[in-house]
């Protein structure tokens, strides 16, 4: 069972041309400080080809099993004597397929000297993170992975990474049409497979339809009343649905922030689907000049500017939010981390200008910082604490956070 690198499929070639050291050098930090890491993030986002790259420098003490295969499934059933003894590092891949794996890895992770730390990776965020931390708390890191980020495709393509979205697959395509084949496929394989083994029990077109509402619904605050009756069923029943996309990383809920402060605030979430090349497969959108056009141009900029600006500054889900009052003001993106505050605004213009929700959102809020992320190719400050900031270079708020 030892890993076998010989990246000769397409996938591997079109893989091994982006760079993703960030996340490796991340991976590998947690892996010297904790005896197991899980990598969680979407289907095809990456997380086994980072997974290899970290085992290579294993060499031959390097294992992998792939849960998705019957015979590692079967295998694995009991795992201890597979698993004690081992040595170096063990990859377990879409370990959300066996939840009882993580009860008998306590006491190997327990074991003094460190004869192998696990790296688990898995495509499904509540049966993994609810058995990790029940079973393994203390022991495991989870680390998120996200789409590919400006940092790792060169901002000056950032139009095409708008469009096609940070699935690798997708985004290396050699066609905007390949591109889109991709996707429609891959949203049936969620709708099909993926999603249907977690136990949700709706039929496949209408989930379609439920993520297509979505689509439409991108950018907007949440509302299940609206999508219950859509649906001819339940508030709490539409949460789920919600719920399970937002397992499967399909889409992001943008909590809102509730400050301490004396006006009112809204308490909705905002709904995004958390790629922007999903996003637009799911509305039929095709190429950038069909995007100008459609009414949900600017939704889609601000979606894909979330995502970025949250990959770009390092904050964690639970660090991102969004603040709005019933009178008008609001504000995108609100980062918090202990006592520091960034606001990030995002307009799809090319000639931003400073609105009074802004104005409103930088007092209220007392942000130390409020970026407005345009379409432009002009980086200059606007107000004190107010700058305008073009969408390739958002790699300026790396580090804001700290």
């Amino acid at each position: 069972m030892q890993i076998r690198f010989c990246m000769t499929n397409l996938h591997g070639m079109l893989l091994g041309m982006l760079d993703r050291p960030r996340h490796l050098a991340d991976i590998r930090r947690l892996l010297r400080n904790f005896q197991a890491v899980a990598i969680l993030g979407a289907r095809q986002v990456g997380k086994t080809t980072l997974a290899q790259a970290v085992a290579a420098e294993f060499g031959k003490r390097a294992r992998l099993f792939d849960l998705e295969t019957d015979r590692d499934l079967r295998l694995l059933q009991d795992p201890e004597p597979v698993l004690a003894p081992l040595r170096g590092l063990v990859v377990i891949d879409e370990v959300q397929r066996l939840p009882s794996l993580f009860p008998p890895l306590r006491p190997l992770l327990d074991r003094r000297p460190i004869p192998a730390r696990f790296l688990l990776l898995g495509s499904a965020s509540p049966s993994v993170a609810t058995r990790g931390s029940e079973s393994l708390a203390g022991r495991i890191a989870y680390y998120e992975l996200d789409g590919l980020g400006l940092d790792e495709v060169s901002a000056d393509r950032w139009q095409r990474l708008w469009l096609r979205g940070g699935f690798p697959r997708s985004f290396t395509a050699k066609s905007d049409v390949s591109s889109m084949e991709w996707r429609r496929a891959f949203v049936q394989t969620y709708l099909e497979r993926d999603v249907l083994d977690v136990g949700l029990r709706m039929p496949p077109a209408e989930l379609r339809r439920f993520w297509q509402m979505l689509a439409h619904w991108h950018g907007r605050r949440w509302n299940a009343s609206e999508f219950a009756r859509a649906f001819g069923t339940s508030e709490a029943t539409v949460r789920r649905w919600l719920e399970t996309l937002e397992g499967f990383y399909a889409i992001r809920l943008l909590r809102p922030w509730h400050a301490s402060i004396a006006k009112r605030q809204v308490k909705s979430p905002k709904v995004y689907l958390r790629d922007s090349g999903m996003l637009h497969a799911l509305l039929g959108i095709t190429s950038h000049a069909e995007l100008r056009e459609r009414p949900q141009v600017g939704a889609s900029f601000e979606g894909f500017v979330v995502e970025q600006a949250i990959h770009a500054s390092g904050a964690l889900s639970h660090e991102a939010y969004h603040w709005a009052t019933p009178q008008g003001a609001e504000l995108d993106l609100l980062l918090v981390r202990g006592d520091r505050r960034i606001g990030i605004e995002v307009k799809c213009t090319e000639s931003p200008v400073v609105t009074r929700s802004m104005e409103i959102a930088m007092k209220d809020l007392r942000l130390k910082k409020l970026w407005l992320v345009h379409r432009g190719d002009m980086r200059f400050t606007m107000r004190p604490g107010i700058e305008a900031l073009p969408v390739a270079e958002l790699d300026a708020l790396r580090g804001a956070l700290d």
